[in-house]
């Protein structure tokens, strides 16, 4: 990466209140950043990840505190998860306050917001003072980036400037949750899982989005996905494949060599933080097909059970 393309907390202030967009470390994923209460600054991060415009934006909060200037309703279940989980991976949908931005909401009621744990992120945040826009500093649909080189290689000198703030801790987006209607429910699942939310609040938490529910981010049938296509096997079904001259392979119980593709942790918490890289790097080898080992049926592998089979339908291997 160009050198000239990192900077310091101060430059990336600096650049914040110019109307310009960043790239900034979360514990997630590295996110493009801008001032979440400007339009144009705003209608600049749609531009550069060729987003649509009905698809919102999580606000990123440095405090707690301004949750009440970005939510017109905070239920007592808001601050709960707040107080547990924050700063951290959990995005909480809310009712919008007046002042939150159309473009913001994608025209909706309700604004999602969080408050990330990465201290870089963490830092801008608290110079800042304001909330920021900041989904995933890639184009739109594809894989995530989970250290300042994938920003680079995936915008180029498009963002002057990025906090590098090395590789991603967590590696997967952040759990989801809609507190705006009757009844708690996870509209994207993540690290944070629906056991963890249910003893924070003890009420039941439901999963899945109705046809009523807010629009948010990551929830498209197709998403996080690699140029190359993607097929989700069992691992028998892999292991009888493994021959294929055109294919690479990622697994987490099954052994390959490293011209065969990759391995990945057999814990959820390491598979998770290696996922997108791990793509990225397989995408780049130009093969004609990656096949990816399922992952297991159990609670802590849920949000990345959901990355891989969005990331299959939307590289047309699913």
């Amino acid at each position: 990466m160009a050198s000239e393309s990192l900077c310091s907390v101060a430059d990336a202030v600096a650049a914040l209140h110019r109307g310009e967009v960043i790239g900034l470390p979360t514990e997630t994923v590295y996110g493009l950043a801008a001032d979440a209460s400007n339009a144009v600054a705003v209608a600049r991060v749609f531009a550069l990840k060729r987003r649509p415009s009905g698809h919102p934006l999580i606000v990123h909060l440095g405090d707690v505190a301004q949750l009440d200037a970005w939510a017109r309703v905070v239920p007592v279940a808001a601050r709960t998860l707040a107080a547990r989980f924050w700063p951290g991976p959990l995005t909480l949908v809310l009712p919008r306050a007046a002042p939150v931005l159309d473009a913001v909401t994608g025209g909706q009621d309700t604004v999602a917001l969080r408050m990330p744990a990465h201290p870089l992120a963490r830092a801008v945040l608290q110079a800042f003072g304001g909330g920021l826009a900041a989904p995933s500093a890639n184009r739109f649909g594809r894989i995530s980036p989970t250290c300042c080189e994938h920003v680079r290689a995936e915008f180029g000198d498009a963002v002057a400037c990025i906090l590098d703030g090395g590789p991603c801790t967590v590696g997967i987006e952040s759990t989801i949750v809609d507190l705006a209607g009757k009844a708690p429910r996870i509209l994207r699942p993540g690290v944070i899982t629906r056991a963890m939310l249910e003893a924070a609040l003890g009420v039941p938490v439901a999963e899945g989005a109705r046809a009523d529910s807010p629009r948010v981010s990551g929830a498209l049938p197709s998403h996080y996905a690699p140029a190359t296509p993607l097929e989700l096997l069992a691992a028998a079904a892999l292991r009888a494949r493994l021959g294929e001259t055109d294919a690479l392979a990622l697994t987490h119980s099954v052994d390959i060599g490293a011209d065969a593709g990759l391995r990945l942790p057999a814990d959820a918490a390491g598979y998770a933080q290696g996922l997108y890289a791990a793509l990225r790097e397989l995408d780049a080898r130009s093969a004609r097909r990656l096949l990816v080992e399922r992952v297991p049926d159990d609670p802590a592998w849920v949000g990345v059970r959901d990355r891989l089979q969005r990331a299959a339908a939307g590289s047309g291997g699913g």
